[in-house]
């Protein structure tokens, strides 16, 4: 019988749907994985501020589901990974675990512990790798910090760093890895619950995946994952060609630092093909490695290129993973400071400082080559209000604490059709980690916050201006020594504007002495505290997309009452006058236009 127009039809339509609800069981699998984590982890930089990533990838080691896990962690890099745990382990096994944190083979930062499962069934046949990374506290760094952005090479960073190491067999663990762990990690407890939470994890999603398999059936699975990426590809082609075809090169820089007085310029050459929809990001013409714990791993180079990329195009339909990944070439050279290390450098701090200078630019092109399209800069961070908390805790018997705090970073970077996005902390998480709750801070640590504030214009100036700037202030309570160690970029080099936009406001560390002083503190700096003294820190702004001559009176209004902008900078840079009538603030209009006409010329 001749199969008709209407059969095709209703048989597309019943692969749709398939591949819809397959869909939605991976990123159920990703999440419920992620809630695994979040809910059992011990140290507050996980179940606190959310620092962690838990992703679904295919027997060939391509990205298939992640659910909200952060992209800096997530788009390149566990492939890698899986990788190498195929090459170094060739019969995986039921049972099996691997610990990786190696920068030279795909992790981020030695601090980012992965747990990697291959998913095996019933016959012995691969089927799936499920991973979860986890930001540590402490990964016996030299220091007690995860950032060791003044560590010359990695002997100097001192992190314990894991290839591919087996640390379950058959689901019992490997205690000699076990041992080495605590033997090493300042706060050995701490990472044991760490680890039993992402264990956890891992265990769950091959678990849900070994029922979906038996549920569906293993060719099914293959035939959607097949689909899947197809259509993820169809979908990145179409964002593509919503774009004009260009070129253009941008530039950023990383401000000076331990080992790199004079910072680290970043070049970005950005091609759009609209007509073959491909995007290319060439990042070979940078300087090499240096001696700073900056350099970028190869999984943060490519990825860094890749979150601007989705940032740019402004199409969240487009699903990230290894299908849409088929229509963009990032281009690296090895031994690149934003490309392939060489060891012994240092990664220790990939995931963020110099990769958000990357990203940045990045998305910043595609607004130069598409007007209405991009972004401008997100607010380069790591501020003393994100850095790393140790000393002794009185409370409990002078227990050693060691944790990331998250209490205050904003910088969202203006759109073509929406203000910063508050609360984005850095371009590379995408707003999925979470700003500390002051109380829990200070119910977990020997800690006192004075303050936490939002900072009069401090935002990127535009038709869509950046987030302002947020200050915080901490210090030790009464019988505690702490010191905090941070890695604050931003504090010569601004978050940028793009299409006219205005930069966002620098980043600001000092210590408030005993005596009520403020000194003001390096970039880079571990800052010891006594009781009563503070650190004071100002996170950077984000950059505005668009003249600010030409941003909706009303919105200008809106930030005045909030305080986040001031009336006279409403007055001298967004040309906004603003009277007062009676008990309420109201924008004189013909004023306005006056004001405008003139400052435009």
């Amino acid at each position: 019988m001749a199969v008709t127009n209407v059969d095709k039809r209703a048989g597309w339509a019943r692969e749709g749907v398939r591949m819809a609800i397959i869909s939605n069981r991976m990123e159920s699998i990703a999440r419920k994985m992620q809630n695994t984590l979040f809910r059992t982890a011990r140290s507050g930089v996980l179940n606190t501020a959310h620092d962690f990533s838990c992703v679904v990838l295919t027997a060939d080691c391509e990205l298939l589901a992640s659910a909200e896990s952060l992209p800096i962690h997530t788009l390149i890099g566990p492939d890698i990974m899986c990788r190498a745990v195929k090459q170094y382990h060739p019969e995986l096994k039921a049972g099996d675990c691997f610990l990786h944190n190696s920068p030279y083979e795909g992790d981020s930062h030695a601090a980012d512990h992965c747990l990697i499962v291959p998913v095996v069934d019933e016959g012995g046949t691969l089927r799936f790798f499920v991973l979860a990374k986890a930001h540590q506290a402490d990964c016996g760094n030299s220091r007690p910090t995860t950032y060791m952005g003044h560590a010359k090479d990695v002997y100097e960073e001192g992190a314990l760093i894991f290839s591919a190491a087996k640390i379950q067999s058959n689901y019992q663990d490997n205690q000699d890895l076990i041992r080495m762990c605590r033997a090493r990690i300042r706060v050995p407890e701490q990472w044991w619950g760490d680890y039993l939470a992402t264990l956890g994890a891992v265990r769950i999603g091959e678990r849900e995946l070994l029922q979906l398999g038996r549920e569906v059936g293993w060719e099914t699975l293959e035939q959607y994952a097949t689909g899947w990426f197809d259509y993820s590809e169809q979908k990145m082609v179409e964002a593509i060609r919503r774009l004009p075809s260009g070129k253009v090169t941008v530039h950023s820089a990383h401000d000076p630092f331990p080992g790199v007085p004079d910072g680290i310029p970043v070049k970005v050459d950005m091609t759009i093909d609209s007509e073959n929809a491909k995007i290319i990001v060439d990042l070979t013409d940078n300087i090499d490695c240096q001696p700073c714990g900056l350099n970028l791993s190869e999984g943060c180079a490519r990825t860094a290129a890749m979150v601007g990329i989705y940032n740019g195009i402004l199409d969240h339909s487009v699903p990230a993973n290894a299908g849409s990944f088929r229509r963009v070439d990032v281009l690296l050279r090895e031994n690149c400071v934003v490309g392939i290390p060489r060891h012994p450098h240092s990664c220790s701090v990939a995931t963020t400082n110099l990769a958000d200078r990357v990203s940045n630019p990045v998305q910043r092109a595609i607004a130069e080559i598409a007007p209405g399209f991009g972004m401008a800069d997100t607010g380069p961070i790591m501020p003393p209000a994100m850095g790393v908390i140790s000393g002794k805790d009185p409370r409990h018997g002078d227990a050693p604490f060691v944790n990331q705090i998250f209490l205050g970073a904003t910088g969202g970077a203006g759109t073509p059709v929406t203000d910063g996005f508050l609360s984005i902390i850095h371009v590379g998480n995408a707003g999925l980690c979470r700003q500390d709750s002051i109380e829990v801070d200070e119910l977990h640590h020997p800690l006192f916050v004075r303050r936490r504030s939002l900072t009069p214009d401090t935002e990127g100036a535009g038709t869509f201006r950046g987030a302002p700037s947020v200050y915080a202030e901490f210090g030790p309570t009464e019988g505690c020594t702490m010191e905090v160690l941070y890695t604050a970029d931003g504090t010569v080099n601004p978050a940028e504007g793009a299409q006219g936009g205005g930069p966002g406001a620098l980043s600001r560390a000092f210590k408030r002495e005993l005596d009520g002083t403020l000194t003001e503190l390096p970039a880079c700096h571990g800052v010891k505290l006594e009781p009563g003294e503070y650190v004071v820190s100002r996170s950077s702004g984000g950059g505005g997309y668009g003249s600010p001559l030409e941003r909706d009176p009303a919105r200008v209004l809106h930030d005045v009452l909030e305080d986040w902008v001031s009336r006279e900078r409403a007055r001298d840079v967004y040309g906004v006058v603003l009277v007062d009538a009676g008990t309420e603030l109201a924008v004189d209009e013909a004023a306005t236009a006056r004001l405008r006409a003139s400052l435009a010329n």
